[in-house]
């Protein structure tokens, strides 16, 4: 499978994972339209295959597959292994880092990796929830990521839009006090397409940029609800249009056009629609 980032990482918003080693027609059609693909060599590979994964993983990214890599976690008996035989590959795009939870984990990752190697962490815990401004501040870490799952699992807390409230906030608060893009927000689990949309809505609603898909299914749903609408877009290009003419200012102006120019960056970077004004 040649995986690629399709868009910049700072401004991806779909996060595809597929276990190491897997490659099937649906994979590669999501690969083809998300983001950045992400090859998984933690959750999605069982314990006892790993060494086979990992030597899959270096193999493709050796002959010409560019993707990024989630390793396992720094405090597991694998998190070595993936760094040596990985680490320096030329496909190698970068890192996803699982179960953050606190910034020397990010230092001994980088320092494992060829300097400026981009790392996103992957907070999956209530420590790491916590740590996410310090984890965020490590002059490694490209992008925070929210390890939903793991999180509800450690906590008990339900998938419910006001229980994710706090955690994704936390993240959307330390990743702007870093000067980091907005963080990736975890997955739907399941098939329901409407569930993935109220999730995406509940995540964006909260400053969140991206979502980690766990199917190519669920990329194109992502993209688009991430991506600026047609109304953002009109609304958007009325706020520059009214500028450009000297339309009388109040007290809102500068937040409203600093809004309105991200908005059609975003839309440019997205290749959606932009009218001229």
């Amino acid at each position: 499978m040649a995986a690629s980032t399709r868009i910049g990482f700072d401004y991806a918003r779909t996060w595809l994972l597929v276990a190491a080693g897997r490659s099937n027609s649906a994979e590669k059609s999501g690969a083809a339209t998300a983001d950045v693909v992400v090859l998984d060599l933690e959750d999605a590979v069982p314990a006892e295959l790993k060494d086979a994964a990992r030597t899959s993983v270096a193999r493709s990214l050796r002959s010409g597959t560019h993707a990024w890599v989630r390793i396992n976690d720094a405090d597991s008996p694998y998190w070595a292994d993936d760094l040596a035989e990985l680490g320096h590959l030329p496909g190698l795009e970068g890192v996803v880092l699982a179960k953050v939870e606190h910034g020397d984990q990010i230092d001994a990752t980088a320092a494992a990796l060829p300097a400026a190697t981009p790392i996103v962490a992957l907070l999956e815990s209530a420590a790491g929830i916590e740590a996410a401004a310090a984890i965020a501040h490590r002059p490694a870490t490209a992008r925070l990521a929210f390890g939903s799952g793991d999180f509800r699992r450690d906590t008990g807390m339900s998938d419910a839009a006001e229980a994710m409230a706090y955690p994704r906030t936390r993240l959307t608060v330390a990743s702007r006090a870093a000067g980091l893009p907005g963080p990736i927000d975890g997955p739907t689990v399941g098939e329901d397409e409407e569930k993935l949309r109220a999730d995406t809505a509940a995540a964006a609603a909260l400053g969140m940029t991206a979502r980690i898909c766990l199917r190519a299914g669920q990329v194109n749903v992502v993209n688009t609800a991430l991506s600026p609408s047609p109304a953002d877009i009109d609304w958007a290009t009325g706020i520059l249009r009214a500028d450009a003419d000297g339309a009388t200012r109040d007290g809102s102006y500068r937040p409203q056009l600093a809004r309105a120019q991200a908005v059609i960056e975003r839309a440019r970077i997205y290749s959606c629609f932009v009218p001229p004004w």
